[in-house]
């Protein structure tokens, strides 16, 4: 047995490291296996079913003999039917189904196909700061250089344009946003999205909005597509992980113009052999599900919410603006030096897991995240828990 390797890691990897989830699932797996019984109040995977016509169909496709074998790169032309008329429906835009709409295996991996698509080593890229932590990683496995923009409370977690101009942004070629915005939760205004795309224009770079969170707790979905002039600069992640509880079944899509998308396909198709057809026309089905549907899931995590924010305020957090998605974000006591202090002591000692704003960015360390995908039943389980817990 090699008792270390021989073959040192690409440079690629650089300061790459392990996906902070990964890694805390892996701690909770062995405090689990010791007796404590943990909950998990981090992680956004949703714990409701699909709606029972995906499954349904799902089932249907597959026992068809015909639907096994390798996929078109592109999806089923059903498919992007599907997320062209989803996107006029709930979005108000248009999008030709044969060209501007690009089926992924799961949004995060179109993070990394736009990135080493458009990147070459050296290109500057902008990503928020909170923000997603695979805008980072992605940027620098592509090669690229990571210029981090601040986001704050007082400026509503939205970027202040004229500072970034200022700046020089003539080597940055891709900037990342995220509205409704993970993980603080925040809607785009009237007029971010405007602006976003007029400042794109101006400065000649490709503008991504990840948009999974659009429906969640939210009354008015919106897309950055929607802004007039939009394609000639912007394009847009969606997926069906989180608004229609389908976060293993790896659904995502890319929209926007046909010439960037071509860009895109000439990658992805050299990583994949296309996705599971069943899957597919099962998504179909999520896709063509009334707005009562949403309207349901919004009802449970409004229920969810309240227990959250009660949680928290226990812990002596302040929770601030009107946020939607599927977290509750809020600011740690002043007293603590930073949340992981708090959130590791909550863990030791209550054995409760909530997410430290600092893996987010340096602008999240005095953040706690709580995820909304458990039970009314588990959130009141660790209020009762945290009833003599010194914050």
């Amino acid at each position: 047995m090699i008792s270390s390797t021989i073959i040192a890691p690409a440079q690629r990897l650089g300061q790459v490291e392990e996906y902070y989830f990964s890694r805390k699932l892996r701690e909770i797996a062995e405090m689990r296996a010791t007796g404590h019984d943990v909950l998990n109040l981090g992680i956004g995977s949703p714990d409701l079913p699909p709606h029972s016509s995906v499954i349904n169909r799902l089932q249907e496709a597959g026992a068809q003999a015909g639907n096994h074998g390798y996929q078109s790169y592109q999806g089923v032309p059903e498919l992007r039917e599907a997320f062209a008329e989803w996107y006029e429906r709930y979005f108000s835009v248009q999008l030709d189904a044969a060209t501007e709409v690009l089926p992924l295996i799961g949004s995060k991996e179109g993070i990394m196909h736009i990135s080493m698509a458009f990147l070459n080593p050296g290109d500057e890229v902008l990503v928020p700061n909170p923000g997603y932590p695979t805008y980072r990683s992605a940027t620098e496995l592509a090669g690229g250089v990571v210029r981090s923009y601040d986001l704050s409370e007082e400026g509503g977690w939205f970027p202040d344009l004229e500072v970034l101009a200022a700046k020089g942004l003539e080597r940055v070629k891709i900037m990342w946003v995220n509205y409704p915005h993970m993980p603080t939760g925040t809607p785009a205004q009237s007029g971010h999205f405007e602006a976003l795309v007029a400042f794109a224009k101006a400065h000649g770079i490709l503008l991504v909005n990840d948009n999974p969170y659009a429906f969640i707790l939210n009354e008015e979905p919106g897309s950055l597509l929607a802004v007039p002039g939009a394609k000639e600069v912007a394009l847009e992640l969606n997926s069906l992980s989180k608004a229609h509880n389908m976060a293993g079944w790896r659904v995502g899509v890319l929209v926007g113009a046909a010439e960037y998308l071509q860009i895109v396909l000439r990658f992805k198709s050299n990583m994949d052999s296309g996705m599971f057809k069943p899957v597919q026309l099962a998504a179909i089905a999520a896709l063509e599900l009334p707005a009562s549907w949403y309207a349901s899931q919004n009802e449970v995590y409004g229920q969810r919410k309240a227990k959250a924010v009660a949680l928290l305020e226990m812990l002596g957090c302040e929770i601030s603006g009107d946020q939607v998605g599927m977290f509750v974000w809020a600011r740690a006591p002043k007293h603590h030096a930073d949340a992981y202090e708090l959130t590791d002591a909550v863990l030791a000692e209550k054995h409760i897991f909530l997410t430290p704003g600092g893996i987010f960015g340096s602008a999240g360390e005095q953040y706690v995240r709580i995820s909304l995908c458990s039970p009314v039943e588990v959130l009141e389980q660790a209020i009762n828990r945290l009833k003599n817990f010194k914050a």
